[in-house]
């Protein structure tokens, strides 16, 4: 493996170049399948949904920043990377040729930072067709046939513990309280307040176990992992592909019953409700006023849809434009972060809230995490729903969830409303 440190902005140019070489593959099996049995979650990377994407092992190449300008030098890594490669792609698919999987710290300021990893190994699955990218510095590549094996079923979860993170459920409720205190004194007209639990096990915890069992029971989701963030979200924050940007907006947060029948009236409720659709329109003007300098001509529908998820209902509008300038889909990232529907609106006010009430760093949660590809075409959701091993550890893990308050929020309800966006990750683990 080839670490590059993180105070480089660019490989050394003296050293030696990427060579990627992508082929066709036959169909492999479901691809969280193929990930192999590691002591260190950071080796697996994941970009799964409805069994198509991408799935990766090892590391050829890495890239860590921190601070404000954190996405343009990753961006900037990449270009470097990609500008010197030896590539041979015999599919020439999105997604194809060298890939890099990242995720990009919440704040600034955070230790965190922002990560980028090349895999040594790629599988990929789109449309029917199936393909393999192996890559290194300048070695020989191994041939495809030997970097696809069998592996062994993942592990489930043993003796697996929850404590409280930075607040307590009452402690948290108080800081809902206050933000609404806050918001009905015109402070600021949303903020999003997140909270997190600590896990532990009693045993290294198998990745693989949390990814499949995320697809399995949440598959509208795209399925995650990348150095050790791993989660499924809902939430897609920008696609690039071939000029066309896409983004998925949801805000506005219903639990379901597990009644079909009674799901449909709190769905018919939710699409009615003033607190949930001013959320709503929050998050969907951020996201459009933030890709619109970006893009030629933009469609924003007028209202909502009920996205249906297997725990809870979500308020969804999916904008659209046709890109304009020379953007990646990490810059298009960069620009839609943080969006109303993570941070809140005036987004630098609530900021300033979240850091004053939730007293816990997010680190990369409710961050982008996705891929890009040599052209800089690629996917980014926002990394909710989700956990990070502790550093150094496969054992401890800390799980997040987050909820959108505004004037008409009732702190009780914003508890409920939390619990239920952790009940992915506790299910992952309860090894069930």
């Amino acid at each position: 493996m080839t670490s590059l440190p993180s105070a480089a902005g660019s490989p050394d140019p003296s050293g030696p170049p990427l060579v990627a070489r992508t082929v066709p593959l036959a169909d492999a099996g479901p691809l969280l399948r193929l990930l192999p049995e590691v002591g260190d979650p950071r080796a697996l990377s994941s970009w799964v949904r409805r069994g198509e994407g991408l799935v990766g092992w090892g590391r050829t190449l890495e890239f860590t920043t921190t601070g404000p300008d954190r996405f343009a030098r990753a961006q900037e890594w990449w270009r470097d990377v990609v500008a010197s490669a030896v590539v041979r792609d015999e599919v020439g698919l999105p997604g194809t040729g060298p890939v890099t999987f990242g995720s990009i710290a919440y704040a600034a300021d955070s230790p965190a930072g922002a990560t980028l990893v090349v895999p040594e190994v790629v599988v990929g699955a789109r449309d029917g067709k199936w393909w393999v990218t192996t890559t290194g510095t300048g070695a020989d590549l191994p041939a495809p046939g030997a970097v696809v094996p069998q592996q062994p079923s993942p592990h489930s979860p043993v003796g697996v513990a929850y404590a409280d993170g930075a607040l307590s459920p009452a402690e948290w409720a108080g800081a809902v309280s206050e933000a609404v205190h806050r918001i009905t004194a015109g402070e600021l007209d949303k903020v999003v307040l997140a909270r997190d639990l600590r896990v532990e096990a009693s045993e290294p915890i198998d990745a693989r176990w949390l990814l499949e069992r995320l697809a399995e029971r949440y598959d509208t989701t795209w399925v995650f992992a990348v150095d050790g963030l791993v989660g499924a979200t809902p939430e897609m924050l920008v696609r690039l592909e071939r000029g066309l940007v896409t983004s998925r907006v949801l805000a506005g947060t219903i639990r379901r019953t597990g009644d079909d029948e009674h799901d449909l009236a709190l769905a018919a409720s939710l699409a009615r409700s003033s607190k949930d659709l001013e959320e709503h329109e929050y998050a969907v003007r951020s996201v459009a006023d933030a890709l619109r300098p970006h893009c030629s001509s933009m469609n924003v529908p007028e209202s909502p849809f009920v996205l249906h998820l297997a725990n809870v209902m979500h308020l969804a509008t999916d904008v659209a434009g046709v890109l304009a300038d020379d953007a990646t889909s990490l810059a298009l990232a960069a620009s839609l972060h943080p969006s109303a529907a993570v941070c809140g609106t005036p987004s630098a006010v609530a900021d300033a809230v979240i850091s004053a009430l939730e007293h816990m760093d997010r680190g990369r949660y409710a961050g982008p995490v996705g891929w890009m590809d040599a052209s800089g075409d690629g996917e980014w959701a926002i990394a909710l729903r989700s956990g990070a091993f502790e550093p150094g550890s496969a054992s401890a893990m800390r799980i997040f969830a987050g909820c959108g308050i505004v004037a008409g929020s009732v702190p009780e309800a914003e508890v409920a409303e939390s619990d239920a966006k952790l009940v992915p990750m506790r299910d992952a683990l309860s090894g069930g």
